[in-house]
């Protein structure tokens, strides 16, 4: 009854990336799935923008809008990761993105947003929806497969794991 009549205990949404739009269709712009690539942005190894402060200019719109408390449910970064020959996986760059995302988290909430809870992409690498490719990966634990299902299915901790291990039993106080 109380969804029906539009009554919600929180909203829950995903963050990614920012798109652009433009005025003058003339113009040539480097298109993405959902709008124009913002030229002032670094982007990913797939060409998708990195917006942290887009995330926090979102997370208090949606706090004065609705005035409901937030949940992010996914937020992370498609990589090539590399699996060394001594199983380690370096993925400086989720740890990065994760990190500069995280720390506007921290500043809405000083803006005042009831930000409640957050999900990091993927706890383990899995098919990526966009690409239907599994060398897409957003997990914090690597598997060991390809495109072509061949691999042991393995599983290795990223160094985002270790890294995001320590963020959460700080409680995002350690970062570094």
């Amino acid at each position: 009854k109380d969804f029906k009549e539009g009554i919600v205990d929180f909203i829950s949404f995903s963050y990614y990336r920012t798109d652009c739009s433009q005025a003058d269709q003339k113009k040539s712009r480097e298109k993405t799935n959902f709008g124009l690539k913002n030229p002032l942005l670094d982007a990913t190894q797939w060409g998708w923008t990195i917006d942290p402060d887009g995330l926090r200019w979102l997370l208090n719109e949606f706090y004065n809008r609705y005035e409901k408390p937030l949940i992010i449910v996914e937020n992370g970064i498609g990589a090539y990761d590399q699996k060394e020959e001594d199983g380690t996986i370096h993925d400086i760059e989720r740890i990065e993105y994760l990190k500069k995302h995280i720390k506007v988290m921290k500043e809405a909430i000083k803006d005042g947003v009831d930000l409640i809870g957050y999900t990091c992409w993927s706890a383990v690498d899995i098919v990526s929806a966009s690409t239907g490719e599994f060398k897409k990966r957003y997990g914090l634990i690597y598997v060991d497969a390809d495109d072509y299902g061949h691999g042991s299915y393995k599983r290795y901790k990223k160094d985002s794991f270790f890294w995001y291990k320590k963020v959460i039993e700080s409680n995002g106080e350690i970062l570094d």
